[in-house]
């Protein structure tokens, strides 16, 4: 099946893999990951995770995705039938992610609403428990957290919205107005955020270097791993929008665009985030290491208890910060679900609508089970599980694969066409040698991680998913194309 989407301009795709790039994690796991791993030391393993990690790899999936212009399923089929089975692995391990966090998404909406009025209260943990999120307690997985529930199913119609138009029209028009409006209402926030009383106590803790860390293995892994999910590496995302782009295009140029415009936006939201925990620590006197955390528990919980005591000020950066995040999730969203869009779409010919309406039903049904009284525990899990199992292990198979039973080398000429930046035998070296070594070693840090940690319940969850992605794998693979 003839390929027929295909990017009318330079900034729709660029902007595009901008959103795919920038989400949630940019907005509240960067600067945890930062401050819990030696401050300002730890620029120095980040920026070499970038130059010798995230930028080649990237590179490879635009120069891949370029060259042929088909779905991820078909290129892989295309090096070696017996590979598509992985990549149907992988596209449905991407798509099962849509699946939870478009949950988080979800949460934020409903945030977005509560910042108007400061319907959290004085306790906002409890009401995260209480009325979003859910806890840990499983007696409470037979009740549905209503707000969540009708907050993810809105959340699902955007995305489906978005997706099921053409490629122009939608993603491209989206991310157009989108991404510009969500680095608008971030910079007013980070540099609100520097003003405030404080922020200089959080920009401190922030820095605070501890060279003795750089001895530390586990910094390096907290690095690469950033990198690989900031910048969804290998998960075919940059693969299928690049594979969208007209002949003539730039390739190596438009991804250290992308990288600079990623790294600059959670470098420079994580002087904001911690400026106003710092705000926090100098108005309650919270030491700064109470305030500190990652994930749901940063934005759901300290942020609103910081806007509670900022007065006016405070109704106006909350729904700000909500909306950012909210448009930061949608965009990151549309480009995770184009993988298995687009790779279902070829596989049974299907038109563009069809396949997003039907994958978009699916998905939503299944985010379902995912807004119960055990929302955040069973998302926790759930991520924990496909990042640090699924997608690590997946993505070091691609390093090999494209490395070692693919001709990487007839990608050069492609990527040094129209591009100022030129590749050659450096970037062979990268991806062939030193890659796939780092990428391994993350996943068995992983999977030891993994291990230690889970209990009977969690071990349930991940045999589950675990067979559903073998057994679909496996049906996708053997559906016969009908070319009609």
């Amino acid at each position: 099946m003839e390929n027929k989407n295909q990017w009318n301009s330079r900034i729709a795709f660029v902007l595009s893999m901008i959103g795919a790039a920038v989400g949630l994690g940019n907005i509240w796991r960067y600067s945890y990951v930062v401050y819990s791993n030696g401050g300002g030391t730890f620029f120095i393993p980040y920026l070499v995770a970038i130059l010798i990690m995230g930028i080649p790899f990237l590179i490879l999936e635009y120069g891949i995705g370029y060259k042929h212009k088909d779905s991820f399923s078909n290129i892989l089929k295309g090096i070696n039938p017996k590979l598509e089975y992985l990549s149907w692995a992988l596209v449905l391990v991407i798509y099962f992610v849509v699946i939870y966090y478009l949950v988080i998404v979800s949460w934020d909406l409903v945030y977005l609403g509560s910042s108007l009025n400061f319907n959290w209260g004085s306790d906002t943990a409890l009401y995260f428990v209480k009325v979003v999120g859910g806890s840990s307690n499983l007696s409470n997985m037979t009740h549905f957290l209503l707000p969540t529930t009708v907050s993810m199913i809105i959340v699902w119609f955007s995305v489906w919205y978005i997706s099921h138009k053409d490629l122009n029209e939608g993603i491209g028009k989206a991310s157009k107005i989108l991404i510009p409006l969500l680095f608008v209402l971030m910079a007013f926030i980070i540099i609100y955020a520097l003003t405030l009383p404080g922020a200089s106590i959080g920009i401190s803790a922030l820095l605070n270097p501890d060279w003795n860390m750089l001895l530390n293995i586990n910094i390096w892994l907290a690095a690469f791993s950033q990198i690989i999910f900031s910048l969804s590496m290998g998960e075919s995302i940059s693969l299928t929008y690049a594979s969208y782009l007209p002949e003539g295009s730039k390739l190596t140029d438009n991804v250290l665009l992308v990288v600079f415009a990623n790294c600059a936006f959670e470098v420079c939201t994580a002087f904001g985030i911690f400026s106003i925990l710092g705000y926090m620590s100098y108005t309650s006197g919270t030491s700064m290491i109470e305030l500190v955390s990652e994930g749901t528990g940063l934005v759901f919980v300290v942020f609103p208890r910081i806007f509670n005591i900022m007065g006016p000020i405070g109704h106006i950066l909350a729904p700000l910060l909500f909306i950012a995040i909210l448009f930061a999730g949608v965009t990151s969203a549309v480009a995770v679900f184009e993988p298995m869009v687009n790779s279902t779409r070829h596989k049974l010919n299907w038109t563009r609508k069809k396949t997003v309406t039907v994958l978009s039903v699916i998905g939503c049904a299944f985010s379902l089970l995912f807004t119960t009284g055990i929302s955040s525990y069973l998302v926790g899990s759930v991520d924990g599980f496909i990042t640090e199992f699924c997608i690590l292990l997946l993505i070091a198979l691609q390093s090999v694969i494209f490395t070692w039973f693919y001709d990487i080398e007839s990608v050069i000429p492609v990527l040094n066409e129209n591009d100022s930046v030129k590749v050659g035998k450096w970037w062979v070296i990268l991806l062939k040698y030193i890659l796939p070594v780092v990428l391994f070693v993350m996943w068995f840090s992983g999977v030891y991680n993994l291990i230690l940690n889970v209990n009977s319940f969690e071990a349930i969850v991940y045999t589950i998913i675990t067979i559903a992605i073998l057994v679909l794998s496996y049906i996708f693979t053997n559906i016969k194309n009908d070319p009609s």
